[in-house]
């Protein structure tokens, strides 16, 4: 089922996403239609109008909702975290199969991150990946590895997640941290070389339309000249409608804002950041309308694609292309300059967003500002204040908040989320900040452990400033599985027991 097929149900889609004949609207969408499309879609406009006409029967009786693909599985008491992921290993894989639904259908076996998430993600991928390491499932990240990159011959770039709904846009771009990972599972020295083609490619993909800047136009895509002439990237998608899978929410969003299809716009490129939502993206902290994420150069992204730059010309390096490698290796340097201009902020010591339409810094405090740390970009100095500011404003019973503020926002205050923890994590002790990074790595897993002796789940993201509330804020409920965070308790607790 395509993205513009769900579509062409025009006003029987608007309908069953508006009037919550599914309590999440990514149900509808994830449904495996009975008959063609176009017929439904007749058969709907031919009874819409009768006197007994039940949209809710109409639908159950045209579409099949998609199905708990593991609905016997329980954790047993007896079980510690440990052994309940290991187990969870089988429960969340899938393996490939044919479909009639909104599946992209990939050719190797992968793990999803569970609950409602019943598909691939992109960057929640890399962090599941670290467990599954520590687990000896070498030939499951490999799978995984090769599902992202059939996904970029077949697309030219890694989807959001491997549904047609999600093409359009990608997410964090962690596929070179994926080719290293496993560079580092299977020591051949080959991996990196192997991938080299789809390493480029993603880059090309992120890179687009970055020939044509100039002056008098600035900004295309996912690339922005800056005023000193160098180029960052920031957030973006395809489309300028609402997300299918979020149709209502992004509808009732848009309908305070100025400009609808700007609005849309920007909901997706916030999507694109897997930061959805954050105060992070919004002019006025408290009025998700003013979501402008599209307009902002985000410190991460762009430390990821430092960190891709530096893979792309390590490979080439090694295949003995040097000139290509040398031109990498100046990219990667010339973006790692760029982030130290624009991102960093001498009086605060740390580092913001930036938004290249007002050309000014953004004013929120992020978690975000680890990576610069994790990647090993920033100087000692600068480090050290970031390990303060952490320390002083992040830092929770719980482990890190992933902004100051208290919006409702999922991606904010109180809530702690498993990928920023290891980049924090791993940042710091980078630096040799090893104390700061156990206190927040025990605290991470022991807020872990104590939502799992009382549930007997992994959760998608904890409220780590009053630990023994659930995390909430978000589109949907709190989800439990949990793909990153699973895999970074392993990584963890590996980690821990080496000390």
């Amino acid at each position: 089922m395509q993205i513009k097929d769900i579509f062409s149900l025009g006003e029987l889609f608007e309908r069953v996403q508006l009037e919550n004949i599914f309590p999440d609207n990514k149900t509808f969408v994830d449904c495996t239609p009975k008959k063609d499309l176009s017929y439904i879609h007749l058969r709907y406009e031919s009874e819409k109008n009768e006197s007994e006409f039940n949209l809710k029967s109409f639908v159950h009786q045209y579409f099949d909702e998609p199905s708990n693909d593991a609905p016997d599985f329980k954790s047993e008491a007896n079980d510690d975290v440990s052994e309940h992921i290991e187990k969870l290993w089988d429960v969340l894989t899938r393996n490939p199969k044919d479909n009639n639904d909104s599946l992209i259908n990939l050719p190797h076996p992968y793990i999803v991150p569970g609950g409602r998430f019943r598909e691939i993600y992109y960057w929640d991928s890399y962090f599941t990946m670290l467990g599954l390491q520590v687990s000896g499932r070498i030939d499951l990240i490999e799978s995984m590895v090769n599902n992202f990159a059939w996904l970029i011959d077949e697309y030219g770039y890694i989807p959001n997640g491997n549904r047609t709904y999600y093409l359009g846009r990608s997410q964090p771009p962690f596929f070179a941290c994926m080719i290293q990972l496993l560079s580092e599972a299977k020591p051949d020295g080959n991996t990196l070389v192997k991938y080299l083609p789809y390493l480029q490619k993603e880059y090309d993909f992120w890179m687009n339309g970055s020939k044509k800047l100039a002056a008098q136009n600035p900004s295309t895509n996912r690339v922005v000249l800056m005023p000193d002439g160098s180029i960052l990237n920031h957030y973006w998608d395809e489309n300028d409608t609402p997300r299918p899978e979020a149709f209502k929410e992004d509808s009732q969003v848009a309908a305070r804002a100025k400009n609808k299809k700007e609005t849309y716009r920007h909901l997706r490129a916030a999507a694109e950041s897997g930061w959805d939502f954050s105060s992070r993206w919004f002019k006025n902290k408290d009025d998700f309308s003013t979501i402008h994420a599209a307009d902002i150069i985000p410190v991460d992204l762009n430390c990821l694609l430092v960190n891709l730059e530096k893979a792309i010309a390590g490979a080439y390096q090694l295949s003995g292309n040097l000139s290509e490698a040398e031109k990498f290796e100046t990219l990667a340097h010339r973006r790692k300059e760029a982030v130290e201009k624009y991102c960093w902020n001498e009086i605060s010591g740390f580092y913001f967003d930036y938004d290249y339409i007002e050309n000014r810094q953004k004013d929120s405090f992020t978690a975000a500002a680890a990576f610069p740390l994790y990647f090993g970009m920033a100087s000692k100095e600068k480090a050290n204040r970031v390990a303060k500011v952490l320390e002083e404003k992040f830092l929770s019973p719980g482990g890190l908040i992933t902004t100051e503020e208290s919006t409702g926002q999922q991606w904010d205050a109180p809530n702690g989320w498993a990928p920023l923890q290891w980049i924090a994590i791993k940042g710091l002790e980078r630096y040799g900040h090893t104390k700061l990074a156990e206190i927040i790595a025990h605290r991470w897993m022991d807020i872990n452990t104590g939502v799992y002796k009382r549930t007997g789940k992994m959760m998608e993201k904890y409220n780590v400033v009053t630990t023994g509330l659930t995390a909430g804020g978000g589109e949907y409920p709190a989800q439990d599985g949990f793909g990153w965070t699973n895999g970074v308790y392993l990584a963890l607790e590996k980690v821990m027991q080496a000390k």
